[in-house]
């Protein structure tokens, strides 16, 4: 069992949400710093906002069904709301 800051990995939890966010994030984080480099690079650019809509949708999901889980992932995560 890998720890991260705040989500441990296991079989258990990938499905969870915070999961999904936490890895999404990672995934935003490095398309980012990716396209930083390769400004032309619009295949990754297209993969960059699906990952961040699915994140805005999980997100949404999380914060109709726990406001209090939605906001300890935001801070802990570093995102705007």
């Amino acid at each position: 069992m890998v720890k991260n800051s705040f989500v441990s990995v296991s079989s258990e939890n990938r499905g969870s949400v915070e999961f999904q966010v936490f890895s999404f994030t990672n995934q935003i984080r490095r398309l980012t710093s990716h396209l930083e480099l390769h400004k032309k690079d619009y295949s990754s650019e297209r993969g960059l906002r699906k990952t961040l809509e699915k994140r805005k949708r999980l997100l949404s999901y999380l914060s109709k069904k726990n406001r209090v889980r939605y906001k300890e992932l935001i801070a802990q995560l570093n995102i705007r709301e």
